[in-house]
């Protein structure tokens, strides 16, 4: 009976490495990623659950939130839902677009578990780590906000739910200020008759 006890716990071990955890031994989170603020967000492509190309250059003049998960990440799940109501049903889809990526998961794993959830949000497979390998090494949930020009905003690691509230406030400021780029009138010449 210990023998099995310690066995299902090796297997749990294994099964949630890479989620972030407090107990998690070797580097921190903070030392596995890649891309830090400030930084130009590398670029992928991906194809949603929708069978649409996602281009993270197409979305220039846009906020990006990037979102890396996993269906089996106990942190993922909790923030999925908040993500889903608190940022893609808020804000203008005109001014920011969201992409949820499954780490190492591909589409038949991922459609189940939105079909389950009912999530809307756009989510993509990346089974091969093509785009996450760009951004960290390990550990998820990440987030990174990206700006319109390409440049890293904001980016977290495991979920805490006043770090997604500042994410959420980061949000918002990013797109109050493409409406204020959207809502300056073009300088007016004057010319001399």
């Amino acid at each position: 009976m210990q023998r099995s006890f310690s066995l299902v716990c090796v297997c749990l071990l294994f099964f949630f490495a890479g989620c972030f955890t407090e107990t998690d031994d070797g580097p921190s989170p903070a030392e596995t990623v890649l891309v830090q603020v400030g930084d130009t967000a590398p670029g992928f492509e991906l194809t949603t659950l929708d069978g649409e190309a996602f281009s993270l250059e197409a979305h220039r003049g846009k906020i990006v939130l990037i979102n890396f998960f996993a269906t089996w990440c106990p942190p993922c799940r909790e923030e999925l839902p908040f993500l889903e109501k608190e940022i893609w049903q808020t804000f203008d889809r005109e001014k920011l677009t969201v992409l949820v990526i499954g780490r190492e998961e591909n589409d038949e794993i991922i459609q189940p578990f939105v079909d389950k959830h009912g999530y809307s949000v756009p989510f993509a497979g990346d089974p091969e780590m093509v785009a996450y390998s760009q951004y960290a090494t390990r550990f998820i949930p990440r987030n990174f906000v990206i700006g319109p020009d390409g440049t890293v905003l904001y980016q977290s690691q495991g979920y805490d739910p006043r770090e997604f509230e500042e994410m959420v406030e980061l949000i918002e400021e990013a797109v109050a200020g493409l409406d204020a780029i959207e809502g300056e009138a073009p300088p007016v010449s004057s010319t001399a008759a």
